[in-house]
Order: structure tokens, then C-alpha cells, then sequence
């Protein structure tokens, strides 16, 4: 009897003691997230600020990370998750980056502008001219080749009809305006920015043009390692990022308000919500993989993804279906 009781009284300890530990080292666990600052990074702004993070009971610490540099920050291990743009991270993920996608975002977000007076009114216009581009293998970059392989131009690096011209940023819609090019392609809220200052009209626009207004563009993704070590941390962000969407769908005033008051963007807190009415932030899984299904393909067929990549193996491999967070917001 004696002895009866030491053992559960044993057991009891090593079990209290064993939650206690796991209790305190799952309070104590910091999810290192990074954001770039760009305004379609909204639902990660809002998780934050609304309280979607601390009400998943998630530590977070904030990583502001320079444009570009995301998918390195992970693969060191300087952050565990973020938010990147689907047509961005497909590259990447072919190459063995260690990370997985967890759910879509939003959809639409790129832009490509032209002078009213350019005689550039469809997208067969554009054979034969200049875009100027913020980077080769960034978003709008990558949306303005796809769209204009669908019309049948040739943008293969070999035979390519367009020429891409990079260029800061900031120096576009100058370039734009001296006749450096023909065209620019660039991201949001940057591009109405630049059509509001110089009168610029919009050729092709992702958020609205079908079928590409359809298409999910920007998800949530997390490093391998904290999916295999802490994956319930890994639904919890997921969870918050899917809140704080829906949550951007229907409050685009106050989000875009939010956003610079926190400093997380730049810009007219009306031109902002603007554009963010035009995005649709209805969060899903299965939209950014049916997109990726299309996305991927499309790059490999313009020489952006290697001819030997299984796209459909990679299609798999790039996505963790978590239980129960798709059908909340189909």
C-alpha cells in the first residue's frame, strides 16, 4: 500500500512537472515573423495590431526584412514565417527552399501603366517596346510576362519581343514620363500612386483583369523547421493570418489608417484603402494551390522555372493542408 502510493505519487510529480515544462517552454516560444512593409501585407499588420496573434496565444516578434531578402532571412533562420507573393516564391521553392505554404491571402495587386498618349491601348501593343520593371524576378515583373504570353508574345530569353529594363522603384514613373520605356509594371499601392502624380493609364491591372483577378497572389508560408518542431504554432499563425484577411475585407478604411499611423506603410491613408477595396481578402488554401497549379506552369513556359521541374510534384511538396483552415473560409 505503502509502496502503491510512493508510485502514483511518483507519476503525479513527473507528470505535473512534464506540463509545467511544456506549459512554459510554449508561453516562452517567440514566432520570428518578417514583413517587407509593403500595404498588401495588410492581415499580417492587423493580426498584430487587432490582437489575432495574442488571442492564438502566439509570442511574436516583428522582423522588419529589406525587399528581397525574405526567403534568406528564413533559410538562415533570422525569421520562421512570412507573407510573399505566390508568383515570387515558386522559383524558390524549386530550389529547395525550406519552407511550405500554409494558405492564400489575397488576390490582385499588380499593375502595369502607360501615357495616355502612347497609342498603347491593348496588350498586343506592348511587342516589340520597353517595360521598366522594379526587378527580374519580382511580381509585377513576372504578372506582365505572363499576360503577355497568354497573347501570344513571345518573352522567352532567347527570342523575347519585349525588352525589361530595371530600374529603382522610386525612378519608374519618371523614366516612364522622359520616354525611357514604353511601359512600367509595379506593385500596388505604388502604381496608383504613380498614375494619380503623372496621369498615367492602367494597361493591365491583376486585381481586376480575368483571369488573373481570380488568381490568389500572396500566401503565408513557414520555415520546415518550425513546422516539424512546432506545428501547433504553425496552425495558430496560420489561424491569426486568416482572421486578420477576412478582417481586411470589410475594414479597408480603418486597416489603411492603421497601417500608417503604425508606421508599416507609406502613403495617403485614402488612396490606400482605395486600393485595398479592389484585392479580395477572402483567405484560402486550396485558391493559392489551385493557383500555384496555374502560376507554375506559366513560369516554367517563359524560362522563369527549370524545363525539368516536375510542377506538379512541386505543387505538392509546397503546400501543409492544416485541419479545419480551409473550410472556415472557402
Amino acid at each position: 500500500m505503502k509502496k502503491s502510493l510512493i508510485v502514483v505519487l511518483t507519476v503525479f510529480v513527473l507528470t505535473s512537472v512534464l506540463f509545467t515544462t511544456c506549459k512554459k517552454k510554449a508561453v516562452n516560444f517567440v514566432l520570428k515573423i518578417g514583413y517587407g512593409g509593403s500595404l498588401c501585407e495588410a492581415p499580417l499588420h492587423i493580426a498584430q495590431e487587432k490582437g489575432f496573434f495574442a488571442e492564438e496565444g502566439l509570442n511574436i516578434d516583428l522582423i522588419k526584412i529589406a525587399s528581397g531578402a525574405g526567403f534568406d532571412a528564413l533559410t538562415s533562420g533570422q525569421v520562421d514565417a512570412s507573407f510573399a507573393l505566390l508568383a515570387s516564391i515558386v522559383q524558390p521553392l524549386s530550389n529547395g527552399l525550406p519552407a511550405k505554404i500554409t494558405t492564400g491571402l489575397h488576390t490582385g495587386c499588380d499593375i502595369v501603366l502607360v501615357k495616355p498618349d502612347s497609342g498603347i491601348t491593348r496588350v498586343e501593343h506592348l511587342r516589340g517596346k520597353k517595360i521598366g520593371v522594379p526587378s527580374m524576378t519580382g511580381s509585377p515583373t513576372i504578372y506582365a510576362k505572363r499576360v503577355l504570353a497568354d497573347n501570344g508574345i513571345d518573352i522567352r530569353m532567347e527570342t523575347s519581343q519585349v525588352e525589361f529594363v530595371v530600374y529603382a522603384v522610386s525612378d519608374l514613373p519618371l523614366i516612364l514620363s522622359n520616354g525611357g520605356v514604353d511601359a512600367i509594371a509595379m506593385n500596388e499601392p505604388t502604381a496608383t500612386i504613380a498614375a494619380n502624380e503623372y496621369g498615367y493609364v492602367t494597361l493591365l491591372e491583376s486585381a481586376v483583369d480575368e483571369p488573373y483577378c481570380e488568381q490568389y497572389c500572396c500566401v503565408a508560408f513557414v520555415s520546415d523547421r518550425i513546422l516539424k518542431n512546432n506545428r501547433d504554432i504553425v496552425e495558430k499563425y496560420t489561424r491569426a493570418m486568416q482572421r486578420a484577411s477576412a478582417y481586411v475585407q470589410g475594414h479597408q478604411d480603418e486597416v489603411a489608417r492603421i497601417q500608417i499611423e503604425k508606421n508599416y506603410v507609406p502613403g495617403d491613408a485614402e488612396v490606400n484603402a482605395g486600393v485595398l477595396k479592389k484585392l479580395n481578402y477572402i483567405p484560402s488554401v486550396s485558391g493559392a494551390y489551385e493557383a500555384f497549379s496555374i502560376t507554375a506552369p506559366q513560369l516554367q513556359y517563359i524560362g522563369m522555372l527549370s524545363e525539368d521541374i516536375d510542377v506538379q510534384a512541386l505543387q505538392k511538396n509546397s503546400f501543409v493542408f492544416l485541419e479545419g483552415l480551409d473550410a472556415e473560409f472557402k
